[in-house]
């Protein structure tokens, strides 16, 4: 079922593209694995998924094991936990929730000097959930600054998990408020928007998503777990 879930998933996107004037391919599907075994990665990939997204670290290294015939792009998009740094900087692509200069600094200076730099979207609590990790709108601009000037770092842009909504609209209040923020900061590197899961795909893509995070509707409903 995975990859007829892909082809619909995919086509859904397509879909919200051409209703909100997009480019088709202006929108990047990470597939959320967490939780899920190699197989099913596996299975994903020979459907042609690239882009996986993990939050615990010592069950995506052994995926990373497991898998490494294949050619995957790793996304750690957990909360950040101070010992699990040195990992998360070694053996990702991309981290999506960094909200602390004291993280970013971390994964700067742990960043193996072989790789490229490590591309950094920074999380924003658009919704000021006191449950929920990332910092205010206020507050991005100066972290943008201090992120930006690290080295082996590159700042690519933000990542929202909004309080949910059934309602299309009041889906997409947050993330064009977002949206807005950092056009306002007009720093060309900020190209991407990380936002958007299966409960509200339609209302990221249509307010500038260029990243979707699909697990549920991709794998099915995840046990829950810690690392």
């Amino acid at each position: 079922m995975i990859r007829e879930n892909l082809n619909l998933i995919r086509q859904q996107i397509r879909e919200y593209c051409v209703l909100g004037k997009r480019r088709e391919d202006s929108v990047l599907l990470l597939a959320v694995s967490k939780n899920k075994p190699a197989h099913d990665i596996a299975e994903a990939y020979r459907a042609g998924q690239r882009h996986f997204g993990e939050s615990y670290c010592q069950e995506a290294l052994k995926k990373q094991t497991e898998l490494g015939v294949y050619d995957i792009t790793w996304h750690f998009i957990g909360p950040i936990q101070s010992n699990k740094t040195k990992l998360i900087a070694a053996h990702f692509d991309w981290v999506h929730s960094v909200d602390s200069l004291k993280n970013a600094k971390r994964l700067h200076d742990q960043r193996p000097a072989g790789l490229p730099p490590l591309n950094i979207c920074l999380q924003v609590n658009i919704s000021g959930e006191g449950s929920k990790s990332g910092i205010s709108l206020e507050e991005l601009p100066v972290l943008c600054e201090q992120v930006a000037a690290l080295a082996r770092l590159r700042l690519r842009g933000v990542m929202a998990i909004p309080a949910p909504e059934s309602d299309l609209e009041r889906q997409r209040q947050p993330y064009r408020a977002l949206c807005t923020t950092v056009k306002q900061l007009a720093r060309p590197e900020l190209d991407t928007f990380s936002f958007g899961m299966t409960g509200d795909l339609k209302a990221a893509v249509l307010e500038g998503a260029t990243i979707v995070r699909v697990g549920t509707a991709l794998f099915g409903a995840r046990t829950t777990r810690s690392d």
